[in-house]
């Protein structure tokens, strides 16, 4: 096996060796998580120190996103926030801008960051301490619903959801970095998966909950004791994340902000496989961007606002039914098969909420819940298939400006999605489901068009 030299250079064989570092629990717990027997593991692609460490982290790493997804869906722009900016009486252009400005503010800034993260042998901190910023919004986010209301508690909601999503684009170069150097090749999928699942399991109980605790008129502060219980939980992700054993990484080949645009514009140029993969990945934005819109689309069949719940629970279920197959789907047979699936999925979810549209008479909470399954498993889909596709596409020297210059076009991208939100008013919300019915389509067709992520091969001469 070659080893890597301290500019990261040397292609790292697959190897099998026993795990010896973490505890039993950690052993255990690896081993029913994954498909592993428990006694011989592959450490493809990690750097062969960080081979004991790997049941410990992927541990760390599952419980980290527990908390973390539970949050998400608790503080979530796609349904929560809607329901909240209607509670507060809001302007309803507000809640078309949610979702854009939550993945535009995570994506846009992610290439200005990924030098200083490269710059770092360690990166974990860069999560832990977007993390800990992160729960600092939610909570002041959480004390100004509960204070003010109107448009300026609309305006602060969204104001507050941008800064949060700075942070979360930082946690996002840093993630992605971290995992390719404490989680083997073959058990990425798995573990995105296992935090899928386990959030789900979480939110599932949570809209059980929420079911019975929200009467047909919500008051705000039921939504403020949400997004408070979200600042708790990304609180504890960021403690959980700070304690992976980390191995240090290559820093050789580090760039200014400058230098770093120059080339993720110049891999944008030279690679048609890259290119093809940001095509793909631009129109399946719009599969993770249409929950808010089906969420408005609910609202308008006059479901009260007791249906949060119901809708909650919808999406918990699709992780749970979803990500699991969708984890080892992409580690087993193709990350690009993901993506398709899942913007197969989105556009079954548009399909019957058109269908709904059509019927005129107002459905029951239980009726429109099947959208929000058939939603959350595309946007499940799409995300951990384009997450795995990057990271297996890219060497570990790379890995971060790929993903930033990746996340910084679709960043502003999402802002352009944002125009969306005024279709509903100018020519209805049919239309609006019928154009994010097209991009779906559209999606489905370029990601079924990628190579596999091991033939893209980012970056590679």
């Amino acid at each position: 096996m070659e080893e890597p030299g301290e500019d990261g250079h040397g292609t790292l064989q697959p190897i099998a060796r026993p795990f010896g570092g973490g505890g039993v629990w950690d052993r255990k717990l690896y081993s029913l998580l994954t498909d592993d027997d428990g006694e011989v593991r592959s450490c493809e692609a990690i750097p062969e120190e960080a081979c004991s460490d790997v049941p410990r982290n992927f541990v760390l790493n599952a419980a980290n996103g527990s908390c973390t997804k539970l949050a998400e869906q608790l503080a979530s722009p796609g349904l929560v926030l809607p329901w909240l900016l209607d509670a507060v009486g809001a302007p309803v252009f507000l809640v078309g801008w949610l979702e854009p400005v939550r993945q535009g503010g995570s994506l846009l800034p992610q290439l200005l960051v990924s030098a200083e993260i490269r710059a770092r042998r360690v990166r974990k901190w860069f999560w832990v301490a977007a993390g800990t910023v992160q729960a600092l919004l939610l909570a002041l986010m959480a004390v100004a619903v509960a204070g003010i209301g109107g448009a300026a508690a609309g305006v602060a909601v969204v104001g507050l959801l941008a800064l949060f999503s700075v942070a979360s684009g930082v946690g996002s170069v840093a993630f992605a970095d971290v995992m390719g150097k404490t989680v083997p090749k073959g058990k990425r999928g798995q573990l995105l998966a296992v935090r899928a699942s386990a959030g789900g399991a979480l939110t599932l109980a949570a809209g059980l909950v929420v079911r019975r605790a929200v009467g047909q008129e919500a008051g705000v502060g039921v939504y403020a004791a949400l997004i408070g219980a979200a600042a708790v939980l990304w609180l504890a992700g960021a403690g959980l994340f700070a304690a992976i054993q980390e191995t240090p990484g290559a820093t050789a080949g580090g760039r200014d902000a400058v230098a770093e645009i120059r080339r993720g514009i110049r891999a944008v140029g030279e690679e048609r496989a890259f290119r093809r993969y940001l095509a793909a990945r631009g129109l399946l934005l719009a599969t993770e961007l249409q929950i808010p819109f089906l969420a408005l689309h609910a609202r308008s069949l006059g479901l009260p606002g007791d249906a949060l719940g119901v809708l909650m629970i919808g999406l918990a279920l699709a992780d749970l039914l979803g990500s699991p197959v969708w984890g080892r789907l992409a580690d087993r047979a193709s990350s690009r098969m993901v993506m398709t699936a899942g913007a197969a999925a989105s556009m079954l979810a548009l399909v019957v909420a058109l269908a709904l549209d059509v019927m005129g008479a107002a459905p029951g909470a239980w009726m429109v819940a099947p959208v929000f399954v058939l939603a959350g498993l595309a946007k499940a889909g799409v995300r951990l298939g384009r997450k795995t596709y990057l990271v297996d596409a890219t060497e570990e020297r790379d890995r971060a400006l790929y993903v930033s210059a990746s996340n910084t076009g679709m960043g502003a991208l999402a802002f352009g999605y944002g125009v969306l939100g005024v279709v509903p008013q100018l020519v209805g919300m049919t239309i609006l489901l019928l154009v994010l019915l097209g991009l779906s389509t559209l999606g489905l067709v370029a990601s079924r068009l990628l190579p596999e992520a091991e033939q893209a091969g980012f970056g590679r001469p």
